[in-house]
């Protein structure tokens, strides 16, 4: 392995590379575009197809064809951008195609600015196109585990045979940090070949039955038959794919809850917490679906309180207290539209909570 210094978009391109991804299909979006340019200038010297689309809606489609054809296919866009591919997505899910999908998120609602923000937790963990579907959602909080976690990204695609999403914010895009690279790409000599061979993908029907993908079931009862099957897929995928991280729960009367870059702001004010005598702890949900409700079951109580931090007005506190069930208290500290809560804040919003205990 070698240490390379390279921005989060950066650092996602090259994970993808390093996966076996050979077809990148996107439209340039602030503040994603390094990923975007880092994939224009190594797809071709890796042996993948590289196309700068006319739009996201056209993307989002070619991602799709090239998944069906069998190949480990990726997009990538910032929060508007993600809006326009939904409908595709969706198409994705129903016909059980993988894909991944990033989302370096942006301010919004609309067009909204350039700076970070969390708003599209909703839009990702619930599906934002029609339809009753899941989408598996990854969070990192460092340029590291971004080209991790998108390497996983793909093995899980095709595990499953679902869209993963990618979700990170503009923060985790731009920052540059240093990123323990393969030296080798694991793609030709490592998790890939553990994983199913793609008897569905439309490679071309000689001697063997056609393949078809689509998601369109007109036949009276076929679409409630695949919808089912879909839900038992998506039971298989919540009770083996839950992943997060916790600090010092196991003394915690304080705990943080936030993913992502706020996940980073927020480690810093528990440690600052714990050098003033609070036992604030952290809670990190790195998969943010499925939601890590078994984290939470495992710490509860009413003398346990959970703070939940966002850079949005509220989404993700509200698969907290559904995993919490109202056996703790939970509390909410956001900001948007380009703010993000600082570790002062969130040591202040901790101390307000311990005073009116008293």
């Amino acid at each position: 392995m070698k240490k390379m210094l390279m921005t989060g978009n950066e650092a996602i391109a090259e994970g993808a590379l390093q996966a076996g991804c050979r077809f990148y299909a996107g439209y340039p979006i602030t503040p994603q575009n390094e990923l975007i340019a880092y994939m224009a200038k190594h797809m071709i010297e890796s042996g993948g197809v590289f196309i700068q689309a006319e739009s996201e809606l056209a993307a989002i489609n070619m991602v799709f064809g090239a998944s069906a054809a069998g190949a480990r296919a990726m997009t990538s866009s910032s929060s508007p951008g993600i809006s326009l591919k939904q409908e595709g997505i969706s198409y994705m899910a129903g016909a059980e195609l993988p894909g991944v999908i990033v989302n370096i998120m942006r301010a919004g609602p609309g067009l909204g600015n350039i700076w970070p923000a969390q708003t599209d937790y909703f839009q990702a963990t619930r599906g934002g196109g029609n339809g009753e579907y899941r989408t598996i959602v990854l969070a990192p909080s460092s340029v590291n585990e971004a080209y991790n976690l998108i390497q996983d990204a793909f093995d899980l695609a095709d595990r499953y045979r679902i869209p993963v999403i990618l979700l990170g914010d503009g923060i985790l895009g731009q920052m540059m940090e240093p990123v323990l690279v393969h030296s080798q790409n694991p793609a030709a000599n490592g998790k890939i070949s553990k994983l199913p061979l793609k008897e569905w993908a439309l490679t071309g029907c000689k001697g063997r039955k056609p393949n078809l993908a689509a998601s369109f079931r007109l036949a009276e009862g076929k679409l409630e038959e695949h919808n089912i099957h879909l839900q038992e897929k998506y039971k298989e995928i919540r009770d083996n794919q839950q992943n997060y991280e916790g600090l010092f729960l196991d003394d915690a009367q304080v705990i943080l809850v936030a993913y992502g870059t706020m996940s980073r702001i927020a480690k810093g004010a528990m440690n600052k917490l714990r050098e003033k005598g609070i036992k604030a702890g952290l809670l990190r949900p790195v998969a943010l679906w499925p939601f890590p409700v078994n984290a939470f079951t495992k710490n509860l109580g009413p003398k346990i309180k959970y703070l939940v931090i966002e850079m949005s007005y509220g989404q993700m506190v509200e698969d907290v207290r559904l995993a919490v069930n109202g056996s703790s208290p939970v509390e909410f500290l956001g900001r948007s539209g380009g703010g993000v809560p600082a570790e002062e804040e969130i040591i202040k919003e901790v101390l307000s909570l311990n005073e009116k205990d008293i």
